[in-house]
Parts: C-alpha cells; sequence; structure tokens
C-alpha cells in the first residue's frame, strides 16, 4: 500500500468516528468546509462520483510509471477534469478533493522529472492543487506557477490563469501580494546591512518583474470579471498601479477609477496623487474631459489643466469646463495655450461665450432668477429672519441693551440674508443720505459700508455705481468700508477691466491704517485664488517693512495667502519666514501681539493642499524660538494636509492638544509665580483636526467623537476652539447630533466656548434654512438677552443660516464633494482664527473679519442651459447621495428623491439626476450650471412608441 493510499485510508477512518470534521480547519476555498470533507466511504459515493475518484487515482498513478510517454495523455486528462470542475463557482470541485490525498506524493514526484514541456504542465497542475493545502504550505499556488512558467520556452508562454477560475486567480493574488512585500522586507534588511530572515530566504523562483507581468495577467482576469476592486488592489500591492491604463477598456475604466478615487482618502502621500494621476490619465485616454479636469483641479497641476481645457474639440463641452474651472476658481492664465511656454506674453484672444463662462459673469444674473423661480426675490427685514414675537423673552428687557451693537448686529443680518439680491432695504433700497450707515458708531460705520458688497455681491456692474459714491466720502470709515466692498463684489468673478486692481492700489500706500487694510482686504477678496502678480508687487514690501505695524503686516500675510493659496510660492513664504525671523532676533515685541497670527495664517494658506511640500517650511520654524512658531508650525502642516484625512497628521494634533502647558501645582517654583506659558498652539492644533478630516466622510466622523473628549478634558484654550472645528468639519450640512451637541455648548459656563458654539451653530446651518436650528437660536436670544456680546452673535448666526435666503452656501467642497475650493477654506479658517480670540477681533472693533467668509459663499443650486446658454427647464430628481461604488450592476445613486422642474437647490449631501433621457448633460455631476444637448436617440423613441 503506498502513502497516499495509507494517509486515505487514514483520513476514512476517522471520518466514520466523527463524519462533520473537515480535514483542513482553516479551509482556503469558497465552500471549502464542503470540499475539504472526503466522503465517508466508497459506497456512500455516487456512481459518477466514485467513477471520477477511480480515473483520477488511475491517473495519478500513471504519472508514477517508467512509461514516459503516458506522461502527456495523463496530466492534459487531469488538466481537463480539473478546469471544467473549477470554471464554475456554484459546484464544489471534486477533482481537487479526490487529488488532495495525492497532493506530497506529487510533489515528491514532481522534483523527480527532468526538465520538459511535460514537467511544466505538470507544475501548472500542482498549482492548481496547492489551493488545498495554502494553510500548510504557504505560496505553493505562485510557487508552482513560477515554476512551471521557467521550464517553458520562450516562445510558448503559459496559458492564462483565468483558465483555472476565478477561485485559483484570488489565491494567486493573495499569494503575489504577499511575497511581494517579503521581497521588499528582505531587500530593505540587505541594504540595513542585517542577516536575511529564514522566511526571508525561502524565497520563490522567478524575479520582481515576473511577478509583476503576473499580476497584470490577473488583474486582466479580475476586471474582465467585475471584480475591478480587486484588480485595483493587487497592482497597488504590486506597486505598478500606474499599468492600468493598459488594462481597462470601455467596459471597466467607470467603475476602475470610481474606485480609484474613493480609495485617495485612505491612502498615504505620495500613493494618494499617483492614484490620483492614474484616474485622470484613464479618463483622459477615454475622453472623459469634465471627470479629467475635476482631478486635475485636485492635483492642483496647471499643465494638466490646461491640457484637459483645450482637449476638447466642441465647443459646447469647452463651456462646460470653463464653468468648472470658474467654480474652482483656478487662476485663468492657468489655461492660456501659451501659458508656460517662450510665448508666454502673447495674449490669446478667447471668443467671447467661453470667456463669459471663465470669467463667471453669469453668476449673479443667474442666480437673481434663480431667486424668482424659488419665490424669494423680496429683501427680508432684520424682523423676518429674528421672528421677536416668537422669542422667550419679557417685553421692555431690549431696551437696555446697547442700540449701537444692535444695529451693527442688523447690518451683518441684513448683508448675509439679503446676499447677491441687490435689493435690501437697508442699505442698496435705501434714500440717498443713507441713513442706516449713521446709525453705526465709527467702525460699524465701515461694516455697514463694507456690507453693500455682500448685497451686491457678483453683480460687478451695478454693484460699482452703489459702492462708488461711498469712496469720496469724507467719513474715513465709511470710506473704508466702501473700499473693502468693492474686493468683496468681485469675488469669484472677474472684469476685463480690473476695476478693484484700479481702485485698491492706490489706497494701499495710505497713510490711514482703516483705509489701507481695508484696501489690502479687499484686494484679497477680489482676487482670492487668482495668483495675480500685480496683486504681489502691491502687498509684499508691506510684510517686511519693519517700520509698519504688525496689525498693517500681518493683513498684507494674510491677503496675500488669500491671493496665492496653495501657490507654494516661494518670495512670499521668504519674505514672512525672513520677517519672523528678523522680529525674533531683535527680540521685538510684535511677535507677542493678537496679529501675528494672521501673518502665519497667510504663510500656511501658501501651502494649502499641497502635502509634502512644506516640508522644508516647517523646519525652518523650528528654528524660531517663540511660542509663535509652534502656532506656525502647526497651521502650515494642518493647510498642505487639508482635506485629506491623513491619519497621521491628525493623530500628530491630538499630541498638541493632550499637553496641560499651565499645570497648576507646577505654578509655583520656588515660591515665586511663574509666569503664564502661551498656549494658543493647542487652538489651532484643535482646529487642524477637523481642517484635516473635513474632506473625508469616515475621518470627519472620528473626529467628532474626538471632540467629545477634548471637550471633557481639555484646557479653557482647547474647550473654546472645539465649537470651531465642529463648525468647519460640518458648514452647511445641519445633522442632528451636531446641532444638539452645540446647543449644549451655548449654554456653557465659559462664555467664550458658549460665544464660539452660537457662531459654530450659524457655520453648521449656514444658508440651509433649517428650522430646527432657527427655533434653538431663538431661544438662545431669549436666553442672553442681557448679554450683549452672547446676543450679539446669536443675530449672526441668524444671519448666517438664512444666508442667501437659503440659496447659499459655505462647504467648501462641490462637485459632489469631490473637489475642495481653495479660496473657500482660506476664508473660512481666517475668520474661524479671529474667533480664537473672539474678545480681541470680532466683539471688538474687526467684527469686519466675518466678511471673510465672502470667498466661500457660493449658490448651491442646479442651473440647466441649452446650447446657447440660456436656461433651460428640465425635469431632474434631486435626492440623498448614496455612494455606490464597488456595488454590483447599476444600483440608484440618490434616495428618496423628489421630482422637480430645474433650476433646483441642493443640499450638501443632496444629488440631482436628469429623469429622462431626452437630453444629455456635458457634465457627469449635475451641480451648477451644467450644459445640456438635445438626445438625437430620443425623438427616434418616441416615434417608435407612437
Amino acid at each position: 500500500m503506498t502513502k497516499a493510499q495509507e494517509f486515505t485510508v487514514k483520513v476514512q477512518s476517522e471520518d466514520a468516528k466523527k463524519k462533520e470534521k473537515p480535514l483542513n480547519d482553516k479551509p482556503d476555498f469558497e465552500g471549502s468546509s464542503k470540499f475539504l470533507k472526503d466522503e465517508p466511504e466508497g459506497e456512500e459515493l455516487s456512481e459518477e462520483d466514485q467513477q471520477l475518484k477511480e480515473q483520477l487515482e488511475m491517473l495519478a498513478e500513471r504519472l508514477k510509471e517508467p512509461n514516459t510517454e503516458l506522461y502527456r495523455p495523463a496530466l492534459e486528462t487531469l488538466r481537463t477534469l480539473i478546469r471544467t470542475s473549477t470554471s464554475s463557482m456554484t459546484s464544489v470541485p471534486k477533482p481537487l478533493k479526490f487529488l488532495r490525498p495525492h497532493y506530497p506524493d506529487l510533489q515528491a514526484l514532481y522534483e523527480t522529472w527532468p526538465i520538459s514541456e511535460d514537467k511544466s504542465l505538470f507544475a501548472d497542475i500542482l498549482s492548481v492543487l496547492a489551493m488545498t493545502y495554502s494553510d500548510t504550505q504557504p505560496r505553493g499556488t505562485l510557487r508552482y506557477r513560477l515554476l512551471s512558467a521557467s521550464l517553458r520556452p520562450a516562445d510558448s508562454p503559459l496559458a492564462d490563469p483565468g483558465t483555472w477560475g476565478h477561485e485559483y486567480v484570488r489565491h494567486l493574488a493573495a499569494e503575489l501580494g504577499e511575497e511581494f512585500s517579503l521581497r521588499e522586507e528582505a531587500e530593505l534588511e540587505a541594504a540595513e546591512g542585517a542577516d536575511k530572515t529564514a522566511e526571508s530566504k525561502d524565497h520563490l523562483p522567478g524575479t520582481i518583474q515576473d511577478l509583476r507581468n503576473l499580476a497584470k495577467q490577473c488583474a486582466t482576469f479580475l476586471l474582465n470579471h467585475n471584480a475591478e476592486p480587486d484588480a485595483v488592489d493587487l497592482l497597488e500591492e504590486m506597486e505598478i498601479i500606474d499599468e492600468i491604463t493598459q488594462l481597462v477598456d470601455d467596459n471597466t475604466y467607470s467603475r476602475v477609477c470610481q474606485y480609484m478615487i474613493r480609495c485617495i482618502n485612505l491612502l498615504p502621500p505620495p500613493d494618494d496623487l499617483v492614484f490620483l494621476r492614474t484616474a485622470h490619465a484613464i479618463y483622459v485616454q477615454h475622453k472623459k474631459f469634465p471627470e479629467a479636469l475635476s482631478l486635475a483641479i485636485r492635483l492642483g497641476d496647471p499643465d494638466l489643466i490646461r491640457e484637459d481645457f483645450h482637449a476638447p474639440a466642441n465647443p459646447l463641452m469647452k463651456r462646460q469646463l470653463a464653468f468648472l474651472i470658474a467654480r474652482a476658481q483656478v487662476p485663468i492664465e492657468w489655461i492660456h495655450p501659451t501659458a508656460g511656454t517662450e510665448d508666454d506674453d502673447i495674449e490669446v484672444e478667447l471668443e467671447p461665450d467661453l470667456q463669459d463662462c471663465l470669467f463667471n459673469t453669469r453668476l449673479s444674473p443667474f442666480f437673481r432668477e434663480f431667486g424668482k423661480e424659488l419665490g424669494v426675490e423680496d429683501a427680508k427685514s432684520l424682523e423676518d429672519v429674528y421672528k421677536s414675537h416668537l422669542e422667550n423673552t419679557r417685553p421692555g428687557i431690549s431696551a437696555n441693551i446697547d442700540s449701537a451693537r444692535g444695529n451693527l448686529a442688523g447690518t451683518f443680518v441684513n448683508a448675509f440674508v439679503n446676499a447677491g439680491f441687490g435689493n435690501d432695504k437697508l442699505m442698496v433700497m435705501a434714500e440717498e443720505g443713507n441713513s442706516w450707515i449713521y446709525k453705526n458708531k465709527d467702525h460699524g460705520m465701515m461694516s455697514a459700508a463694507a456690507s453693500l458688497g455682500l448685497s451686491l455681491l457678483w453683480d460687478t456692474d451695478v454693484g460699482l455705481s452703489h459702492i462708488d459714491k461711498y469712496t469720496y466720502s469724507a467719513e474715513e470709515h465709511i470710506k473704508a468700508g466702501a473700499l473693502f466692498a468693492t474686493g468683496m463684489l468681485n469675488t469669484g468673478v472677474r472684469t476685463e477691466a480690473d476695476f478693484a486692481l484700479n481702485l485698491l492700489s492706490e489706497y494701499t500706500e495710505n497713510k490711514s491704517v482703516p483705509l489701507k487694510t481695508s484696501a489690502f482686504m479687499g484686494l484679497a477678496m477680489a482676487y482670492s485664488g487668482s495668483h495675480r502678480e500685480e496683486v504681489l508687487a502691491l502687498l509684499l514690501p508691506h510684510v517686511a517693512d519693519d517700520t509698519l505695524s504688525m496689525e498693517i503686516s500681518s493683513l498684507a500675510a494674510l491677503a496675500l495667502g488669500f491671493v496665492f493659496v496653495g501657490s507654494k510660492h516661494g518670495d512670499i513664504s521668504e519674505t514672512i519666514l525672513q520677517t519672523l525671523m528678523d522680529k525674533f532676533e531683535r527680540s521685538d515685541k510684535s511677535l507677542d501681539e493678537k496679529w501675528a497670527k494672521f501673518m502665519v495664517l497667510g504663510l500656511g494658506l501658501l501651502y494649502l493642499g499641497t502635502q509634502d511640500a512644506s516640508d522644508a517650511t516647517v523646519e525652518t520654524l523650528k528654528a524660531i524660538d517663540h511660542p509663535i512658531s509652534k502656532t506656525a508650525q502647526i497651521l502650515v502642516e494642518a493647510c498642505s494636509f487639508a482635506g485629506t484625512g491623513n491619519v497621521l497628521k491628525i493623530q500628530s494634533m491630538l499630541h498638541h492638544c493632550d499637553e496641560h502647558v499651565n499645570k497648576k501645582d507646577e505654578e509655583k517654583k520656588d515660591g515665586k509665580e511663574e509666569p503664564k506659558r502661551d498656549d494658543s498652539f493647542q487652538a489651532f492644533a484643535v482646529i487642524a483636526i477637523a481642517l484635516i478630516a473635513m474632506g473625508e466622510d469616515i475621518g470627519a466622523e472620528m473626529s467628532l467623537r474626538q471632540f467629545n473628549h477634548l471637550m471633557h478634558y481639555g484646557d479653557p484654550v482647547i474647550r473654546k476652539s472645539v465649537p470651531l472645528a465642529i463648525g468647519l468639519v460640518s458648514t452647511s450640512n445641519p445633522q442632528l447630533p451636531i446641532l444638539d451637541t452645540l446647543s449644549k455648548y451655548s449654554h456653557d459656563n465659559d462664555l467664550q466656548v458658549a460665544i464660539n458654539a452660537i457662531f459654530a451653530m450659524g457655520l453648521v446651518g449656514a444658508g440651509t434654512n433649517n428650522a430646527r436650528l432657527a427655533q434653538m437660536l431663538r431661544q438662545l436670544a431669549g436666553y442672553y438677552s442681557k448679554e450683549p456680546d452672547s446676543l450679539f452673535m446669536v443675530r449672526i448666526a441668524q444671519g448666517l443660516v438664512h444666508m442667501g435666503k437659503g440659496t447659499i452656501g459655505l462647504n467648501p467642497f462641490f462637485f459632489d464633494r469631490s473637489i475642495m475650493s481653495r479660496p473657500a477654506v482660506a476664508g473660512l479658517l481666517a475668520t474661524l482664527t479671529a474667533f480664537t480670540d473672539a474678545k480681541a477681533f470680532v466683539l471688538d472693533k474687526y467684527h469686519w473679519m466675518l466678511y471673510l467668509l465672502t470667498p466661500a459663499m457660493y449658490p448651491r443650486f442646479l442651473i440647466t442651459l441649452d446650447e446657447n446658454l440660456e436656461n433651460k427647464p428640465v425635469t431632474v430628481r434631486v435626492g440623498q447621495a448614496i455612494d455606490v461604488v464597488g456595488q454590483a450592476g447599476k444600483p440608484r445613486t440618490i434616495s428618496g428623491f423628489q421630482t422637480h422642474q430645474s433650476p433646483v437647490r441642493l443640499g450638501t449631501t443632496e444629488r440631482a439626476e436628469l429623469a429622462t433621457e431626452e437630453y444629455i448633460p456635458f457634465a457627469h455631476v449635475l451641480e451648477g450650471f451644467v450644459v445640456l444637448q438635445k438626445n438625437p436617440g430620443w425623438e427616434e423613441e418616441n416615434k417608435m412608441e407612437l
């Protein structure tokens, strides 16, 4: 009796005692709990199975005979029997089950055979049988596959692994990944001069290139059998993901790209950028221009953006791409065909329609038309927002409140609520000799005049004539407000005349601080994200000038941060770093001022979304031994990884938060009381967690749990920043648990925490008209009726919730929440920075900092346009967006939808799709402006139905 037969008898006797016990406790084959049980006794097998078993045993015996001519037919028969059984996923492969006891014998036999093509086929069969022994003999499937390939002549390649079935390919893929990582470890050890471990010595035959070639074969099979995620994962493990571009076809590229894009937030750098570039290359290959351009914008690569914009020949597609570029506020200079070449100075004329789309000049008229459709074009009064009659206060109480503070709140509420409609009753529609401005004191006048910029937002034609008269005012603050308003008016739109630059540039050298700083911030608003070199020449000298106050230098740096956001601009970063170094070396007290944080924020904004590009800057900052240095390091690092969900960076920010800088037991040392150390860096560490996590749903949810812990155990500086971080992570997305949390914090004993929580409620509900939130704020107005600062903030929050009468949001993510608007993040971050010390800024005379939210303001609408770019109402469905990546078939992408006629309003987490196939959209995401084309096949279908 042979060893194999002894083994079979032993197994059968064990099965007689306990029939259900499998041979292998950890089966590695789908359905293999059945698959690894040997049949109890010969007579219990069906006649067909018994016949198959005997045939297989006979073939195995034949391979041991001395007559070599019998080998080939026996191997061919074995191959045919195994292939027919493994090609189906539904049946248990019986040949593998019956051959399993013979596997050790066949292995030993294989070693005795001379090199030949028969041996190669034998190795191929052993590779399949090795699946049944994968727990005891790791990587056997891969070992014999590689041996089989090495035994064949170069001109007769091995059959595709897919011919052995899906499960075989999955086994092979798993073992390929394992082997590749073992080889990498061995290389590292060899490089470090360490002894190789026993495991790494036990290498399989073949080179790394052989492994990668086999991985590509497996990936091709997986792609053709609806297992795109498995193919992507395999090629990523083998570090050749960029080669998937050669493997995808018209049927698979879409699912591959969707999966790759969803993986980006879960990958460490630089793998995330490799995935982005690979998906971009696939989209370009298949002429999917909007998808490709959206990825080029995420990468922030001017060359790719220019190539993608000029790639389509269809003028309508080009206009659609122009709308996307205008929404992302990409510098228009990037897309000139000559940009980056020697002919850089030659201006290229764009056709008027295309230029209108790029300059966003249609935004204002379409937005007002949209307001009419929704029935909200009429101006809202303050009482429409406050609804004081519903507030729970006793009559006569409010009379004691400072009327100037109340009027100031009214200024902001009026501006936010009527933003973009240009018809508010307090300012725009007021009679000549506007009385509302004069109902405010000093700096209040500035905010009142500046509010015109919000009311007339995006309307550069009418807006300038309204604001112009205030630029001649004798009152300095009114003039300063008019300059700021000019900048806000031009936010996100562009004009050929460049009014903002022409008007504001002359005031940058003015001796008056309010006029000078308003000109700076006006330029910041008008040109945020535009990378305009003209602005650089105006502002950079003010950053380095020692004779100027920290306020002026810091606001110049902040304005440059807005204009050159995400540009990694060397001159600006060097100037800011040099200024900080000089001030530190001279022990200049200005670094201790409250304005210093805005200078370092300006530095951080230059690196927004650039990931590792900021490493050198962070290292340079470490050389400055001053508390502001730590704040700067946190801000630069947080901005660099904004919206990436990078777990390691979030952990490092949490480490900054667990430090108790001013422990009470350490305050006294040698009988003397120690001076308090600066702990303001912790406030920015908390905001940094939100900034990094906000682009990714799971990370954002996890960060909310961390904020809960920080609120319980953190120092006061951390506690007052937690509401701001919650506001940032869920801007314009009011979810019930978040509203409840912020409502709890808004009643906190620490007034700073309460004020920040109230502002965060405004951020979370910005532009949503959320009824529950509006009710909460009315209750707070009653609760804080005797507390002017808190009541002021309640009013601001009410204005934010009803922003643009519920049509304008602040969320920095757009295009199905896939692209982060850098100017929008800059605006939100600058406003939150002001709130880290609300008493010194917003609640003092710098309330104009609330207007820094302007770059983040954008209508949440879908407007469908015909081929002439005129409004074209069509039927659309709007519902909650569902993530369908990796799901089989064509599942619904929205749930709980309602059918509307366009134009329609979209919430932050909502998605729209066309209800019929009558029109073909040029954009794959229905958001903002979408150009439609009549579907030529639609009329034919209708005629056929008739």
